[in-house]
């Protein structure tokens, strides 16, 4: 059999323009709608277009196929845990959770500092459980319904809790991303987690600093009505009482225990479903509504709904009904079906060769360290945007740039790093990206909307890239030997 053609630069770029060209229209046509199935035809329109320059090509329709299969399935994991955590902000709002969060937070945060203060807490919580997921989807919930309650910005709320759950995450042990850069670049974890504190820990003090500058403009006045009708509100709609965290508790306990992320949200749903049924009786009863049934079958029922559709609030306070009618598995029902595209379109790409053949060519023009460093920075947002995965964006990079690493003598924890600032950073920042769909989703605010308040994630990949021409920091692999024989 004839082996297939390698794909021409050329090639490569008709899908991404076309892809490019049709979400620009998808934006301009449907606005913050876009990712609500516009965008998602664009995607798999693109992995069409691509998949017939690949059959041009020479490749077989059958071995296309395979390689989306394969790559669909390495985002299963992903996908569950979507589900899970729909069913769990459905169960934590039932059970009271949620709305007893939101109640202390109101209680014991200043809307003056809450910016840097949900950072801060939500980079320790990332940092003690390795997942910023864990944290966007059980604090970052709470702090984003405590946003409202105070009068401010759900996208500046929206952009310091990822900020402070992904500082949190790329520094932990315990992350995933954090195991897997320096396995492919071949260096040790806590070296890798050494060399990223020079470029990590000014990105994020420069981030805080922000946050603490948007605070100041945050007045005072004015919000103690709100926030004493909001809690009033709760208290009389649910049973506000510290019981209801033990689901939060839990959760985090499983996460420090390493316990993987999908059993331990699962987990949290069902305790929450748990505890909607000892401690919140007449709220399952009421939202069940099914006087017809047996007490057992009508609380069943509304756990079961929840679970599976959200809950749905009727307080009679507009503000607090809007921000507590939410989740279930149901709700992430699209998040699923534009990462599956997306997952699609890239797939077809890293196959037939055409994603290599378009960052292969950045090498060419990377004479300097500085000019290499950036172009990696480039490829890791660009595999972010093409591929809508962050893991394949560090493994992509970490293998295709390698071999360059060494041929300059420079030690492979500067790639380890440079693709952990740019390749996991920025993955929240893109809406068909698994990242940046569950971020949206989860916390209820447009991916668009967030992203010029993810400062830390926005500075990190330009901190990188300024230490690359600058030399600040980059090591070579000789000094490093010569350190080590001389030790």
């Amino acid at each position: 059999m004839k082996e297939p053609r390698d794909a021409s630069l050329i090639d490569s770029l008709i899908p991404i323009v076309s892809l490019v060209s049709m979400l620009s229209v998808s934006v301009y046509l449907f606005e913050s709608d876009s990712s609500y199935g516009p965008n998602q035809i664009a995607l798999i329109l693109s992995a069409g277009i691509a998949t017939i320059v690949a059959i041009k090509n020479g490749h077989l329709w059958n071995d296309i196929l395979d390689a989306i299969v394969q790559s669909i399935g390495t985002a299963m994991g992903a996908l569950l845990i979507f589900l899970c955590v729909g069913a769990l902000i459905g169960s934590w709002l039932l059970s009271g959770t949620v709305p007893t969060l939101i109640y202390y937070g109101l209680e014991l945060l200043n809307p003056t500092i809450f910016y840097p203060a949900a950072c801060v807490i939500c980079a320790i919580a990332a940092l003690a459980t390795g997942s910023s997921w864990t944290v966007a989807g059980t604090l970052g919930v709470a702090l984003i319904a405590v946003s409202i309650g105070l009068n401010l910005s759900p996208a500046i709320a929206a952009g310091a809790i990822i900020s402070g759950a992904y500082f949190g995450d790329k520094m932990s042990p315990l992350s995933d991303t954090t195991n897997l850069a320096p396995a492919v670049t071949g260096t040790d974890l806590f070296t890798h987690i050494r060399h990223m504190v020079w470029t990590t820990a000014p990105s994020f003090v420069v981030a805080l600093i922000i946050f603490m500058f948007l605070g100041l403009g945050v007045s005072n006045e004015a919000e103690d009505a709100t926030i004493k009708l909001f809690n009033q509100t709760l208290h009389g709609a649910f049973n506000i009482t510290p019981i209801t965290l033990i689901p939060l508790v839990l959760v985090f306990y499983m996460a420090i225990k390493k316990v993987p992320a999908l059993p331990t949200i699962l987990t949290g749903a069902l305790s929450g479903a748990l505890v909607a049924f000892f401690f919140q009786t007449e709220v399952v009863l009421v939202f069940s509504n099914s006087d017809e049934l047996p007490f057992i079958l009508s609380m069943i029922k509304g756990i079961w709904i929840a679970l599976a559709s959200g809950y749905v609030s009727a307080t009679g306070v507009a503000e607090i009904d809007s921000l507590l009618s939410r989740g279930g598995m149901e709700s992430m029902l699209n998040t699923m079906w534009l990462v599956i595209s997306a997952m699609s379109f890239g797939a077809v790409l890293e196959y037939s060769g055409m994603l290599q053949r378009i960052i292969s060519s950045t090498l060419k023009a990377a004479k300097t360290t500085g000019s290499l460093i950036s172009r990696i920075i480039l490829s890791c947002i660009s595999i972010n945007i093409v591929c809508a995965d962050q893991y394949i964006s560090i493994v992509l990079a970490g293998k295709m740039f390698k071999a360059e690493f060494a041929n300059r003598d420079l030690d492979p924890k500067n790639l380890s790093r440079v693709i952990e600032d740019s390749g996991t950073l920025t993955s929240p920042l893109v809406p068909w990206n698994t990242c940046g769909a569950y971020m949206s989703a989860t916390l209820g605010v447009a991916t668009f909307a967030y992203l010029p308040f993810a400062f830390f994630n926005l500075i990190n990949p330009m901190v990188s890239m300024i230490y690359g021409y600058t030399g600040f920091t980059i090591e070579d692999a000789r000094s490093q030997k010569n350190l080590k024989n001389s030790a």
